[in-house]
């Protein structure tokens, strides 16, 4: 499967291009970033973003059949912010304007794909040089890698197990503990006020909320 993978933000917005079918080097199919400068007035940083992503999505698709995308959104973790949540919007925008898939991972939830990969004990905290050495092992250790499209290859490559497990390809003993707890996890609360009540958490019961399927929208 060959999934689209997005790491957003204005200044340096990285995308990959990942062939789950794909071996070594032809794991990543393409790779870049767009980048705007930090002058430039800030609705035509999100406008000219949105044109960015739309312009990639519909070359993707012509090139390659691409309709299935991945993206790190901070508006589920950590890191939210209006100026980011702005831009999650206008990707948004374009990603339903050019039909296509997309299921949204928090920040956390790319690092913790990569750091099982690579094999990093309990609570390690993944940074910059971590994704990138993750992304290059991943790909057969070669070429130069920015850590933006290291984080967009994560994303990609979690996006591509998420829909094949979506389209019932592949199933629960093709997951990894941690894409089985991301995509699957059902909560019960043991105590407290809402003791006995149970909350499904994963990703795939959030359809219109974690993945929208708008490629096969009226």
């Amino acid at each position: 499967m060959l999934v689209l993978g997005f790491d957003p933000s204005l200044t340096n917005f990285g995308w990959c291009l990942h062939n789950s079918d794909g071996v070594g080097t032809n794991r990543c199919v393409e790779r870049g970033r767009f980048q705007t400068p930090a002058k430039t007035l800030f609705i035509d940083r999100y406008t000219e973003m949105r044109e960015n992503v739309r312009a990639l999505v519909e070359r993707m698709g012509a090139t390659y059949g691409v309709f299935r995308v991945g993206q790190e959104s901070p508006v589920y973790g950590e890191s939210y912010s209006e100026g980011l949540y702005g831009l999650y919007l206008y990707t948004c925008e374009a990603l339903r304007a050019a039909k296509v898939d997309v299921v949204f991972f928090s920040p956390g939830q790319g690092k913790e794909h990569a750091a099982t990969f690579l094999r990093r004990p309990k609570g390690w905290k993944m940074g910059k040089p971590d994704m990138v050495e993750a992304a290059k092992a991943e790909c057969g250790g070669k070429g130069s890698w920015n850590h933006n499209e290291a984080d967009a290859f994560w994303i990609a490559r979690s996006a591509a197990k998420f829909w094949l497990y979506h389209d019932r390809v592949i199933g629960t003993n093709d997951l990894t503990p941690a894409e089985l707890r991301q995509f699957t996890e059902i909560h019960t609360f043991k105590r407290g006020k809402h003791m006995g009540e149970t909350v499904e958490k994963g990703i795939l019961y959030r359809e219109n909320e974690r993945f929208f399927c708008w490629s096969v929208e009226e």
